[in-house]
């Protein structure tokens, strides 16, 4: 049975493009134009599998995407990072000053919001996704219409690249994680990277207590976020990305949170990408 494997996006998008770096086989892409219909499509049984988007170099993270794990009790079984080019692409026969207008999904507009300060008479137009727009410039035939998009999306929908690599810090990744509706993926001896949530109460002190756990059991916290509990105001959840040489050391570490933090939950554990 073909692996389906769902994206926020469609074919053309850097969603698109880490499936085809991350997965050996040629999966079924089920695309999905929010984060929203993705996790829905995962549950619903649509998807084997889903590829999110979870923090960029420059912009952060995509914060609403660790409360959507989380509620949908969602498994992290991996992650992929993503070197991100940024592409303006037109309508075969356009060139740079039939340009009027440009659309793209909001962060890649603030990511190359430099290269528009030289032309002023663009608009700038946000829009759910960058393989998108590429699709409906090609598919409408729009002129006077841009979309900044990865060459995959130009190659795909017969686009011409009118700028290569507008992007303004040209080192810029994204972090990916691949989720499921299970947990069960790797062997404990393949796992060195794991994602936590944990609740602290408001005794003074009580966060640091925590990462001086994490510390002592020899784990290397790697990335933390905080994000506010609806149900009660000015109580804040942490999400914590964690890396350790031997899973045992993780293992203790479990035992020993569990105890000291509230609503302790594993999200996921996993192969650290970046080694």
């Amino acid at each position: 049975m073909e692996l389906k494997i769902a994206i926020q996006g469609i074919r053309g998008s850097n969603h698109h493009q880490v499936v085809q770096e991350y997965f050996e086989e040629t999966p079924d892409l089920v695309e999905c134009m929010s984060f929203d219909v993705l996790v829905h499509r995962l549950l619903d049984g649509t998807a084997d599998k889903g590829v999110m988007a979870i923090e960029n170099s420059i912009a952060g993270s995509i914060i609403p995407n660790y409360a959507l794990i989380y509620h949908h009790q969602l498994h992290i079984i991996g992650e992929h990072y993503l070197n991100i080019h940024h592409n303006l692409m037109v309508l075969k026969g356009q060139a740079m000053q039939d340009i009027e207008e440009v659309r793209s999904h909001p962060m890649a507009l603030l990511q190359c919001k430099e290269f528009f300060r030289s032309y002023p008479h663009i608009k700038l137009v946000e829009d759910a996704d960058t393989a998108e727009t590429a699709k409906q410039i090609q598919e409408k035939k729009l002129k006077g219409i841009a979309a900044i998009a990865p060459k995959v999306a130009a190659d795909l929908y017969d686009l011409d690249i009118v700028a290569p690599e507008i992007q303004t810090i040209k080192n810029n990744a994204t972090r990916f994680i691949i989720v499921k509706t299970k947990n069960k993926e790797l062997p404990k001896e393949e796992i060195n990277k794991a994602s936590i949530r944990f609740v602290t109460d408001h005794k003074r002190g009580s966060l640091a207590t925590i990462l001086n756990v994490m510390s002592d059991c020899l784990l290397n916290l790697t990335k933390i976020q905080s994000l506010p509990i609806i149900e009660t105001p000015w109580k804040y959840a942490f999400f914590v990305d964690i890396t350790f040489d031997r899973y045992e050391y993780f293992d203790k570490a479990k035992s020993l949170l569990s105890i000291m933090s509230e609503d302790f939950k594993v999200l996921g554990e996993y192969k650290n990408a970046r080694i």
